[in-house]
């Protein structure tokens, strides 16, 4: 279900947000107008993604999920014309870090293997976490080749 786990530092970079927040049953409605919102900002500057699209959970999904969906990029951009699209920077950070590969349905098992891992380990977990979507049903309709790397942040020790 996941790639053996590792643990990283990762670098800061410059990213384009889009704040979300709605019902665990609207996401992927939300997720697919909020793309669409991004990728419209975006081509407005003249900017392009710089990497693949990311969530960044303030806090642990439940009924609800609050989040910036965003996407890596090479300069810093400005403010959406609407005022929705936010400059931001990914935040250098030590993380624990995994792939997975199949549906998003499955994502919350993934998550938990995952957590149990990083329990397993002695590591202190903040309360936000990271997905990147490096392959999903743009790619082809077999969600055994869709993959997600699922990225914890970790206090300092």
């Amino acid at each position: 279900m996941i790639e053996t786990p590792r643990i990283e530092q990762l670098p800061a970079r410059p990213v384009a947000l889009l704040p979300v927040a709605c019902t665990r049953e609207e996401i992927q409605q939300a997720m697919g107008r909020s793309v669409r919102a991004l990728m419209d900002a975006l081509a407005a500057q003249g900017a392009s993604p710089g990497g693949p699209l990311f969530t960044h959970h303030l806090r642990r999904p439940t009924d609800t999920f609050e989040f910036h969906l965003g996407v890596p990029v090479d300069a810093p951009v400005g403010p959406g014309p609407d005022g929705g699209m936010q400059p931001g920077e990914w935040p250098a950070m030590r993380v624990a870090r995994t792939e997975y590969r199949g549906r998003y349905e499955d994502l919350p098992q993934a998550w938990g293997t995952f957590r149990r891992w990083i329990d397993a380990q002695g590591l202190q977990p903040t309360e936000d976490v990271w997905e990147c979507y490096l392959a999903g049903p743009e790619t082809g309709g077999d969600p055994g080749a869709w993959r997600t790397e699922l990225i914890q942040p970790l206090r300092s020790a």
